[in-house]
């Protein structure tokens, strides 16, 4: 692969077609937090995932983006059940896990795998590349045709790697190289759906291309289903065939690529995209530069959660809650959460801020 930036179009199944792998509906996950030094008592909750919908097909590829903090990475920590949800459901394969027990979980472990966003962290520095790879088929009781040494070479061969390597341990490759080795890990036990938590943000840009071309064709190849997710839009773009908006712990636009990165009716999503740094040196799109902070999850605004930053903010954005509906104009299943949508266009330029 070359090490340019250049990343190939997906073409995986289209949306819509039969019932959903994933189905997750109002989704909530609140952190606790405490005060006291002996008698520990509740005295709010982190609202980091707040009523989320969301559905991925099989084979598909959806990403998930927003700023730091929005509640991606515990969105899809949810998915995986490494966290337990607060409230809403979360069904797999039509089977529902919100609360399933680690052993009803057992038989669906090996069909939904995480790439953790970290390559450094997120491999055992006191083991091998291959008892690293290894350890989910052997904790699954997996032994595959020439045994559980041969899978794993064919593995690393696989994402790109040496199978000679097997031996040797993570702080001897490079930050891709690390990552090659943790979607080895994630492929080993034949997955049906892959969370990956912001799997190239820790990497070099001349090394992130490789690994989501690699992550690309492993999904055209094994028809892996994908829930990405990303702050780099343009990666997001390349990769994923629909795309789903983040915002304080609630979805505020979800859509297919083309009308979601051509025709935003949100104004986060238009903050996001007139951010998307061009090539182009005559380029003159409106930058729309949002004033404040994120608001804390702590205690988050009333209503709509953006009309703090919102420059179309009105009196109506503070009482009550926009929906996520389709709204006039729009292609089936382009989604948002707006009173006030902007114009589906990128090129629409916000107006004066009203006060609220």
């Amino acid at each position: 692969m070359s090490n340019e930036l250049t990343l190939q179009k997906p073409s995986g199944a289209a949306a819509g077609s039969g019932a959903p792998l994933l189905s997750i509906k109002g989704v909530e996950k609140h952190f606790p937090v405490l005060d006291g030094f002996l008698f520990k008592r509740q005295v709010g909750a982190v609202h980091a995932v707040d009523g989320v919908d969301l559905e991925v097909f099989g084979s598909e590829s959806v990403g998930l983006v927003g700023e730091s903090g929005c509640g991606k990475s515990t969105l899809g920590r949810l998915v995986t059940r490494l966290l337990e949800p607060t409230g809403g459901e979360i069904r797999y394969n039509g089977q529902d896990i919100t609360h399933a027990s680690r052993k009803e979980l057992a038989p669906i472990r090996s069909e939904i795998q995480m790439i953790f966003q970290d390559p450094y962290s997120s491999l055992n520095p006191r083991h091998t590349v291959g008892a690293i790879i290894g350890a989910p088929m052997e904790i699954n009781g997996i032994n595959p045709k020439g045994g559980v040494q041969r899978r794993v070479q064919e593995l690393l061969e696989t994402v790109g790697l040496n199978p000679e390597h097997y031996n040797r341990f993570p702080h001897e490759f490079s930050g891709g190289q690390r990552q090659r080795i943790g979607v080895a890990r994630a492929l080993s036990l034949n997955p049906k759906l892959i969370v990956a938590d912001e799997p190239v943000s820790a990497l070099d840009v001349s090394i992130q291309a490789q690994v989501v071309n690699l992550l690309q064709e492993l999904q055209r190849e094994l028809g892996i289903a994908f829930l990405f997710i990303a702050h780099d839009l343009s990666v997001v773009r390349h990769f994923s065939q629909r795309v789903a908006v983040m915002y304080l712990g609630k979805i505020v636009e979800i859509a297919d690529r083309k009308s979601l990165y051509e025709a935003p009716r949100h104004p986060y999503t238009h903050a996001l995209l007139s951010a998307v740094p061009e090539a182009d040196p005559d380029d003159n799109r409106e930058r729309i530069r949002l004033t404040g902070d994120v608001p804390s999850p702590l205690n988050p605004p009333s209503g709509c959660r953006f009309r703090t930053r919102c420059w179309k903010a009105q009196e109506k954005c503070s009482v009550e809650e926009p929906p996520l509906v389709q709204l006039s104009g729009n292609v089936a299943g382009h989604l948002t959460a707006c009173h006030f949508p902007e114009e589906g266009s990128t090129a629409a330029v916000p107006e004066p801020r009203a006060e609220v």
